[in-house]
């Protein structure tokens, strides 16, 4: 559960610098909060951390994509390519904004594969969404070369890769826009939130202003008076989360390298086991280390050895049968099951393009996905739980 293992006094010593001053919205009062500012301190730490011009605060992973999509001016009869490997949240946050999410291929990192970009491509497409799934890059240099070159925007959505990294330089930090999630199972927790970074002063602005029901947050004049660009929404993050996040990146660092620790130890296990490969990590000094995931020659020893390891208490999970990450297992969006009765935006006459979702135009996922097994990493693991999870691990390779 990483960022959540590890709440303790810091966490509450900045929760509690909030309560003090009564004041939980992070704009105005100035007098009553005494110089408390946990939100903007948070947002200025995470920008230098990820190396990038700006951050902003929101209230999750979700609403940072929507927002960036937003600031990028994606909308209505739009296409952004998206990954058939990905958290619900990717398609819907296209979907909120008025566009369509064209369903991309993926490769043996278990992200959007670089080559598919212009094979889906059409003269709709704006924008290109590259998911970092399960705590390791995508291929994430070639991703933007093909993206610039077909002038499509890159908005990385790096909700489970918070802290990772590719040639030394942070996730989320290569595209036009990158986005975070902070909910309560993820590398940094503040219960729910989110965080949007870029380099780009215009992308920025519009994110902050549509965030906070256009507001332009002049210091010059009270929040009342303040000038509006355009409509926006509250999508605010609150005091309580921000304290909690800056407690919880100054652990990040730490967090990681526990997770490498772990990792390897049962990695190095796996290793011994006939047929077992690896996920390919572009760069395996960046990993997160929040999961393992590795593979077998064929779907069926897969779910042969997955079903050994549940017997032994060895959890794994295999994402082609998961619910919630794989988009031929949502019936509800197949159906265009929208929250609107007309069906929007697929029934929008805006949109000119044709998007399917078939299993026969992913192939790479459908075999990859169902060849693979992925186990979620702890930052804390006793070396009994270590020792515990290689028994199963041997004992179920002997069944085999």
């Amino acid at each position: 559960m990483a960022g959540a293992e590890l709440i303790g006094k810091e966490e509450i010593k900045e929760v509690m610098d909030v309560l003090e001053t009564g004041i939980l919205m992070r704009y105005g009062f100035d007098k009553e909060r005494k110089g408390i500012y946990k939100v903007r301190e948070f947002e200025e730490a995470f920008a230098k951390y990820c190396g990038t011009d700006y951050a902003l605060g929101v209230t999750s992973g979700s609403t940072a994509l929507q927002i960036a999509l937003t600031a990028m001016d994606i909308g209505p009869g739009d296409e952004v390519l998206v990954p058939a490997f990905t958290f619900l949240a990717t398609y819907e946050a296209v979907m909120e904004v008025g566009a369509i999410p064209i369903m991309v291929d993926i490769d043996d990192t278990l992200n959007l594969d670089p080559n598919e970009i212009e094979k889906k491509k059409t003269p709709y497409t704006k924008a290109v969404i590259p998911v970092h799934m399960c705590g390791s890059a995508a291929n994430i240099d070639k991703i933007v070369e093909v993206a610039r070159r077909n002038k499509l925007l890159v908005l990385e959505d790096n909700a489970q890769g918070c802290g990772a990294s590719f040639q030394g330089k942070k996730l989320g930090s290569f595209g036009d826009m990158g986005t975070f999630s902070f909910d309560y199972v993820k590398t940094v927790t503040t219960g729910e939130g989110g965080m949007v970074i870029t380099n780009n002063k215009e992308f920025y602005l519009r994110s902050e202003w549509y965030h906070d029901h256009g507001h332009d947050h002049n210091p010059k004049v009270s929040r009342a008076l303040e000038g509006r660009t355009l409509l926006g929404f509250n999508f605010r993050m609150n005091e309580l989360q921000g304290a909690l996040g800056l407690a919880q990146l100054r652990k990040l660092d730490y967090l990681i390298g526990e997770q490498k620790k772990n990792k390897k130890f049962i990695m190095d296990v796996l290793a011994n086991v006939p047929d077992v490969k690896f996920r390919v990590k572009p760069d395996p000094e960046g990993d997160s280390a929040t999961f393992l995931a590795f593979n077998m020659p064929s779907e069926d020893q897969a779910q042969k050895f997955q079903n050994l390891l549940a017997a032994e208490g060895v959890d794994t999970v295999c994402y082609k049968r998961n619910l919630w990450h794989y988009v031929p297992n949502w019936e509800h969006f197949l159906a265009k099951s929208t929250a609107n009765s007309k069906q929007y935006p697929f029934s929008n006459p805006a949109y000119k393009g044709k998007a399917e979702y078939k299993r026969e135009n992913i192939p790479q996922a459908e075999d990859i996905l169902g060849r693979t097994l992925v186990m979620g990493i702890s930052v804390k693991m006793s070396q009994e739980k270590l020792d515990s999870i290689r028994k199963g691990i041997e004992q179920a390779a002997k069944n085999m």
